[in-house]
């Protein structure tokens, strides 16, 4: 999935940002827009079809959230693509909060469950926020699953990738990966 600029290129420029160089993280934006348009368009695909955000409007809401996070410790650009997806995430949750207030229960911002993978699931579609509780709700149950759904769905992250970030071997995010899906197609079911 990541393809855009050289692991070196993506992570120097990440750690001179990191130690106060605005101008760094300008010049990584054209290096990773590509893949993160490539990750936001994923997220939007389970979404309902008149969804007012966009994935340039995402990708650009999640950009001015990362630019929040300096304190962090970038290691490589697999790390960095993680928490733009992470970040993307919380934009569509907020967006569906607002719009739910909004419209004090109105259409709730959906997405298919059938999109987490290949487990079997009914072909209706689900809301994001409950999504999103159910995510919580296995983080705290098993970190680790939560991690890889957040990687592998909201990231885009092949499987090597997700092992990587997680410190872990493919074979295990594999399993974590089909764990999980049947986890959040029971905690989602009617």
């Amino acid at each position: 999935m990541i393809s855009a600029g050289s692991d070196r290129d993506i992570t120097e420029l990440l750690v001179a940002w990191e130690r106060g160089d605005d101008e760094a993280l300008r010049r990584v934006a054209p290096l990773v827009y590509d893949d993160l348009r490539a990750i936001a368009a994923s997220q939007l695909r389970g979404e309902r079809q008149e969804h007012t955000l966009q994935p340039t409007a995402l990708v650009h809401e999640a950009y001015l959230r990362l630019s929040e996070q300096r304190r962090r410790q970038w290691k490589e650009r697999r790390q960095f693509f993680a928490v733009a997806s992470r970040l993307m995430r919380q934009v569509l949750v907020d967006h569906a909060r607002s719009r739910q207030a909004a419209k004090r229960g109105g259409e709730a911002t959906r997405i298919e469950v059938a999109a987490l993978g290949e487990i079997p699931a009914p072909p209706e579609v689900f809301d994001v926020l409950p999504l999103d509780e159910a995510l919580t709700r296995l983080a705290t149950l098993q970190p680790r699953l939560a991690k890889v759904v957040e990687l592998r769905f909201f990231g885009g992250l092949e499987v090597e990738e997700t092992a990587a970030l997680l410190d872990c071997s493919p074979r295990t995010v594999k399993r974590d990966w089909a764990l999980a899906r049947a986890w959040l197609v029971r905690e989602l079911s009617p």
